[in-house]
């Protein structure tokens, strides 16, 4: 039986970057840092209702490539949040990549807003908001 949802696991080309994006910037808790046998860098995030797991290979890696509509795929990671105005225009101010400004989402069965955004690597991350 089905306990619940444990991780997400990616790839990113500096574990220090992405640390500091994912905590600083996005608020989840660093629970585990380590190196692997193979000298690649590992972290577990805590994101609230599940784990976000990152490696960043002993040789970096490239930037992220966005999945094609019509390719099957990872499309995008979402985290949600109380605001996502307010939350979208601290991190604009800091800088972060935008992909899309916030707006009403299209499944407002599910979420009220939502917004778009890239880490360091170009990996897209969406900020939700859900009716309050």
């Amino acid at each position: 039986m089905l306990k619940s949802f444990e991780h997400v696991g990616m790839t990113v080309s500096n574990m220090d970057r992405a640390v500091s994006f994912y905590c600083d910037l996005l608020g989840l808790k660093l629970h585990l840092q380590k190196k692997t046998d193979d000298g690649a860098d590992l972290a577990f995030f805590d994101a609230g209702g599940g784990m976000l797991e990152i490696i960043a290979p002993a040789n970096g890696a490239k930037r992220a490539v966005d999945v094609p509509d019509d390719t099957a795929g990872l499309r995008h990671l979402t985290f949600l949040y109380e605001s996502v105005d307010q939350t979208f225009a601290r991190l604009e101010e800091a800088g972060v990549e935008i992909k899309e400004r916030p707006r009403f989402a299209y499944n407002p069965e599910v979420l009220q807003k939502v917004a778009f955004i890239r880490d360091p690597d170009g990996i897209i991350i969406e900020l939700a908001e859900r009716k309050s």
